[in-house]
């Protein structure tokens, strides 16, 4: 891009197409692989070893965990930051912030485009460097499968042990008499109430009540009427 217009300049970078923004990931070598490759920078992949030069974890070194395109950040191995719930996440860095010390020359591709224009003796070297570190890789997913196999093994164990307990029966010993089985007694069955009569139900729960005085009601005699003559109208 030729431009000097800023505003240009960040609309070229934010929309630019994937392959495009993928070679722009690029970090600055260390100087002894500056002076080996002859390069000053290369775009970074996952394995990379690289030392932290600006920020908060500056001095840490380790593998690049990831590489995300579309943010243009990496994930470095051991730099994590805590959510508010308290969980651990990576924490996303700039690859400007960052130092390559190691390369991962495990893909074919990328080991060509790092020996164009080298001499023999360097390509030699760097095809050894990358036998070395297949080596690595293949030990690894080794180690890694045989971690696996023994815990999916453990986990059998633990469920056959839970679903097959067999009952313990206790040994006899030889000086021990056998004993014999008590017969079991015959329960006999509960004797049923008997039912008295409605008519001795009744008497008894008459003997039962108290004998209640009978209230007698007393009635005042009724004043009479005086009897008023009507005077005969003379």
């Amino acid at each position: 891009m030729r431009t000097m217009n800023p505003g240009k300049q960040r609309r070229h970078l934010y929309n630019a197409p994937l392959h495009k923004r993928r070679k722009w990931i690029a970090a600055h070598l260390e100087e002894n692989l500056l002076l080996k490759y002859d390069k000053r920078s290369i775009p970074v992949i996952k394995g990379d070893t690289v030392r932290v030069m600006r920020g908060s974890f500056r001095g840490h070194e380790d593998k690049i965990a990831r590489v995300n395109v579309k943010k243009r950040s990496l994930e470095i191995e051991g730099i994590t930051m805590a959510k508010a719930n308290g969980n651990k996440i990576a924490k996303p860095i700039h690859p400007s912030n960052v130092m390559i010390t190691k390369l991962n020359l495990t893909d074919k591709w990328r080991r060509k485009t790092i020996e164009r224009g080298l001499s023999e003796d360097v390509r030699k070297e760097i095809e050894l460097e990358a036998k070395d570190q297949l080596k690595e890789l293949e030990e690894e997913k080794k180690r890694r499968e045989e971690e696996e196999k023994a815990l999916e093994k453990m986990a059998e164990a633990e469920e056959d042990d839970i679903e097959e307990k067999p009952t313990e029966k206790p040994e006899k010993k030889d000086n021990e008499p056998t004993k014999k089985p008590e017969p079991k007694k015959e329960e006999k069955p509960a004797k049923k109430p008997v039912q008295k009569p409605k008519q001795a139900k009744i008497a008894e729960s008459k003997a039962k009540k108290p004998a209640t005085k009978k209230q007698t009601k007393t009635t005042s005699p009724k004043p009479k009427k005086k009897q008023v003559k009507k005077e005969d109208n003379k």
